[in-house]
């Protein structure tokens, strides 16, 4: 079974920039596409940004040119660089294959003030 372990989320200022981290278990992570979702509460979670096995990137229209999706396969690990963050932002942030299979990980809380 694949662990995931979110970092790097935190309070920022409006404007500002976060990386976060997923580092996945196991070898099986470089045979799917990821994705990290964000959730805020009574909401569905959402794809925010996605990566394909051979590095092909999808954002969703509301963080499209603000923030980039990679994977490093060697060391299990995917990333979402966050910039120009706004309120609308803040959300526990999740990584996971997609589509999604198996446990969440913690997830990473991003809060963004203005």
């Amino acid at each position: 079974q694949v662990r995931l372990v979110e970092s790097g989320g935190g309070l920022v200022q409006a404007g500002g920039s976060l990386r976060l981290s997923c580092a996945a278990s196991g070898s099986i992570f470089r045979l799917y596409a990821m994705g990290w979702y964000r959730q805020v509460p009574e909401k569905q979670r959402e794809l925010v940004a996605r990566v394909s096995v051979y590095g092909t990137t999808n954002y969703a229209d509301s963080v499209k040119g603000r923030f980039t999706i990679s994977r490093d396969n060697a060391k299990n690990t995917v990333y979402l660089q966050m910039n120009s963050l706004n309120t609308e932002d803040t959300a526990v942030y999740y990584c996971n294959a997609d589509p999604a299979f198996g446990s969440w990980g913690q997830g990473t809380q991003v809060t963004v003030s203005s």
